[in-house]
Parts: structure tokens; C-alpha cells; sequence
């Protein structure tokens, strides 16, 4: 009876971690660049109580008996589909349009990557992220500059004050992981590299795979909050059960305990 109540905390607390990152989608739904992970259980130890015997014995057991001790939460897989593109019109605001992700240095000089392009330019003229964090390679914006054009490719070019043309001050570039979902997220929409992602692949926007800048968007979360309050009465449920299950392990316990009287 014991194993029946073990097996079911278990079940408890592995559906409990769920909902934990269900809340953390829909928590992050409307967040630039977010992407949704599932989490992945694993059904635990399993004790063996009879072995089957040979065939060729009288009164061979064919199968053995096992019981196995519940479930775990042993992974969180983070996906990487495309999130909605949204029209915003201001000029330092970036959507990747397929794969890769923008650099960016942190104060301690590390490299971390992004998918939020709601980028602005600080006091000396520098495109960075709303946290003040600088895009690598740098690029700064002249002061008397009265436009900023950034091409599909990542090319920056600026329009000055009584100049008619363009003129090219930078290039952006994406950085590219054979497996992003080894990426590990840091806050502030930052991802780290991780050696389950591998070395990241840097080239120019649209080539080798990289995907292409839409400068005046942003891409959105690609949580389905549809999908994620399904997945949560689910997770609901099956707590729900397992919670019956201790009760009634409890029940029986309680029988168990009352046939002396």
C-alpha cells in the first residue's frame, strides 16, 4: 500500500512541474521573441516481483511481473517555431524572419543571443536592447542622422541631415546552432551557448540558412494559449487522479487497519 502512495506523489509532483511551465507560457505570451517549451516525463525504477521461467519447464510463467514507482519531470524542450511577425513601424525594431539570432555582449564581455529585436540606440548612439545590452558587431548611429535603413540582409545605412542618399555604416549578422533547443536561457530574453548547442554558425542575414530582417516588426511569442489551457486542464486531471489515488490508498489502509477491531 505504501508504494501505491509513493508512486502516486509522484505522479503529483511530476504534474505539478507541468503546470509550473504551462504557467510560464502563458506568462510570457505576449513577451517579443519568446519561445514555449514543453516538458518531457519519464516513468521511473521499476521493481521486478516474479521473473518468467522457461518455457520448456511445467508451469512456465511466460511474462514477468513488475511494478513500476511513477513518473518524472527529467526535461524541459524548448521549441523554436516561428513566432507571428507584428507591423510596429519604428525603425529599431528588428524580426528575424527564419533562423538565427541576433548577438549581443554583456557586460562581462560574454556573447548571449536573442530572438527580441526591439532594439534603440543609447547616449553615444549605439544600437542596443531595451536592457541597455550592445549589438555585436557594434554598430553606432551618427547623431545628426535623420534616418536608419536596415536591408534584409543586415546592411545599416543612415540618412543625413541635407544628404539625399544612404550612406552604409554596418552590416548585422546572425548567429546560427545546429541544436538551439541546447541553448539555456538566462532571463531578459538572452540564450546562452551551451555545449549541447554546439558553436554557433555566424554569417549574413538570408544566407546559409539564416533567416532574413524585417526591420518596423517584431516577432512574437509563439505560445498558442489555446493549446496551453488544454494542456493545462489536462495536467489538472491527472493531478487530480492522483491525488484520488492517495486517497484511496488511505481508504484501504484504514480497512486494513479496522479488521482487528
Amino acid at each position: 500500500m505504501l508504494r501505491a502512495l509513493r508512486t502516486a506523489a509522484t505522479g503529483m509532483i511530476a504534474q505539478q512541474t507541468g503546470v509550473d511551465n504551462i504557467a510560464n507560457n502563458l506568462a510570457n505570451a505576449n513577451t517579443t521573441g519568446f519561445k514555449r517549451t514543453n516538458i518531457v516525463f519519464h516513468d521511473l525504477l521499476y521493481q521486478t516481483i516474479q521473473e518468467s521461467s522457461d518455457g520448456e519447464s511445467q508451469g512456465a510463467k511466460p511474462a514477468t511481473l513488475q511494478i513500476g514507482h511513477g513518473a518524472t519531470a527529467v526535461a524541459t524542450v524548448r521549441n523554436f517555431t516561428q513566432g507571428g511577425l507584428s507591423q510596429t513601424d519604428n525603425p529599431f525594431d528588428l524580426a528575424i524572419n527564419g533562423d538565427g539570432f541576433l548577438q549581443v555582449q554583456r557586460p562581462d564581455g560574454t556573447i548571449s543571443y536573442t530572438r527580441d529585436g526591439t532594439l534603440t540606440r543609447d547616449a553615444e548612439g549605439n544600437m542596443v536592447t531595451q536592457s541597455g545590452l550592445a549589438i555585436e558587431p557594434n554598430l553606432s548611429i551618427p547623431a545628426d542622422a535623420v534616418e536608419v535603413h536596415i536591408s534584409q540582409d543586415g546592411l545599416v545605412g543612415v540618412r543625413m541631415q541635407g544628404e539625399p542618399g544612404l550612406v552604409q555604416i554596418g552590416q548585422l549578422e546572425l548567429a546560427r546552432f545546429s541544436n538551439p533547443g541546447g541553448l539555456s536561457p538566462v532571463g531578459d530574453n538572452l540564450f546562452e551557448q551551451t555545449e549541447a548547442s554546439g558553436e554557433p554558425t555566424i554569417g549574413t542575414p538570408g544566407q546559409d540558412g539564416l533567416g532574413l530582417l524585417n526591420q518596423g516588426f517584431l516577432e512574437g511569442a509563439n505560445v498558442d494559449v489555446v493549446s496551453e489551457m488544454v494542456n493545462l486542464i489536462a495536467a489538472q486531471r491527472a493531478y487530480e487522479i492522483n491525488s484520488k489515488m492517495v486517497t484511496t490508498s488511505e481508504e484501504m489502509m484504514q480497512l486494513t487497519n479496522n479488521m482487528k477491531r
